[in-house]
């Protein structure tokens, strides 16, 4: 099937043109030339590459829209994937977390996510990847992350230690903390009463009490020496495979340095400058959180990604929890002029693809793929999407009130190609 967007505003690599692009096959055929096979009114619209989000956990809110009432797998993952069209996300790496609690993040209701993804696919709109978002101290999870590997997921694999973000001393803010694994990590004493208040919300969202939260929390804990062989071995999977690895949540230069000598090369969420610059100064990609830059900062007081984007140390803005938050934040750093806007959207498409290795995608460019989305983005006015195509196939298409449907099938002899300006 061969069909022309006409007239839109399209953002190439290097500079924004008014013109034609065709696509063939479901890839880009033509940049420039007359139309061809069917026409899309792309007139007074963008076009740009469509949204790659390489972290994405809003998920769990179809998954468990209130606390301890949960839906079926199925519905959630149609209802995930309808919302990812909408929002012009054609490629999304879900965060499933494969961690030591029970309730929603138990590894065998991530398991279960995925076969559930994998049954599904056939009916999905969008290209729906997985990040398997590992808690280090889960040896519960190791099988299901062999499993993971070798189905046809073409998963991520994040790295992440929220336990001992949770045993830290009292004392000792977050965004301090040594390298997890380092001899100097101060650690909390479980049986202060301000552990209570640490864990209330894990224990309600593991469907615990706390006091059984903190006694699984002890038991966990104890695996600790064992942590750094556990995270040796997934990450030799991992390279064996060609899975993207990224750290989370980094607070020092080291904890970078020990994740990218194990192949780890994308710091996601780095918390302070420290681990931001280490990861820049190699070479790293670094992500931050669109909610971060679309709320004016971190909810967590950790580093800001308006700020983080103006000093070049961003490449990619993530959905985290909340997919409009990419084309919102998009549109919040546009406002604030802090950086070209071809810049900003490269942190939604091209950036994601580099730092994935999606080397098919995440640019307008003759024979990448049609991973397209149209904006309606009036002066001063929010953007918002009006289609979304994947590989060339429609996954959305959302026509306001008060305007008619696409123009269809015009003969390309009648068509003439737009002059390209910039």
């Amino acid at each position: 099937m061969t069909v022309t967007f006409e007239g839109a505003q399209v953002y190439l690599r290097d500079e924004i043109v008014h013109t034609n692009v065709t696509v063939a096959d479901g890839v880009i055929a033509e940049i420039g030339g007359p139309v061809q096979g069917s026409r899309i009114d792309a007139r007074g619209l963008i076009l740009a590459p469509a949204l790659i989000d390489v972290h994405g956990d809003a998920f769990e809110r179809q998954l468990m829209p209130r606390t301890g009432v949960f839906f079926p797998l199925e519905t959630a993952v149609l209802e995930t994937d309808r919302q990812l069209a909408a929002n012009g996300i054609a490629t999304a790496y879900h965060a499933i977390t494969l961690g030591w609690e029970p309730g929603l993040r138990d590894v065998a209701r991530g398991k279960d996510l995925m076969q559930a993804m994998l049954d599904q696919a056939p009916r999905l709109l969008v290209e729906n990847r997985v990040q398997l978002r590992w808690e280090t101290f889960a040896f519960e999870a190791l099988d299901v992350i062999d499993w993971a590997l070798q189905a046809p997921l073409t998963p991520s694999v994040a790295f992440n230690d929220h336990t001992s973000m949770t045993m830290r001393a009292y004392d000792v803010p977050i965004q301090d903390r040594a390298f997890e694994l380092s001899p100097d990590f101060s650690i909390a004493s479980l049986d202060d009463a301000r552990m209570r208040k640490r864990t209330a919300s894990k224990a309600q969202r593991a469907g615990l009490s706390e006091d059984d939260y903190i006694t699984l929390l002890a038991q966990v804990w104890e695996r600790r020496a064992e942590v750094p062989d556990a995270i040796a071995r997934v990450a030799e999977k991992a390279r064996a495979v060609g899975a993207p690895m990224l750290s989370h949540d980094d607070t020092r230069a080291e904890t970078r340095a020990y994740f990218r000598d194990l192949g780890a090369n994308v710091a996601e969420f780095p918390m302070v400058m420290e681990a931001a610059e280490a990861a820049r100064s190699h070479g790293d990609a670094i992500i931050f959180g669109a909610p971060n830059a679309t709320r004016g900062g971190s909810h967590i007081g950790s580093l800001g990604a308006g700020d983080m984007v103006e000093a070049g140390l961003c490449d990619v803005l993530a959905s985290d929890y909340y997919y409009p938050a990419m084309l919102a934040a998009v549109d919040r750093l546009d406002r604030e002029r802090r950086a070209d806007r071809l810049v900003l959207w490269s942190l939604v498409s091209t950036g994601p693809a580099k730092a994935m290795g999606l080397t098919d995608r995440g640019e307008i460019a003759v024979g990448k793929r049609a991973d397209l989305v149209l904006v309606d983005w009036p002066a001063g006015q929010t953007p918002a999407i009006q289609g979304t195509w994947v590989g060339g196939r429609a996954a959305y298409r959302g026509v306001p009130e008060g305007e008619t449907a696409e123009a269809v099938s015009a003969p390309a002899e009648t068509q003439p190609a737009l002059e390209t300006q910039v």
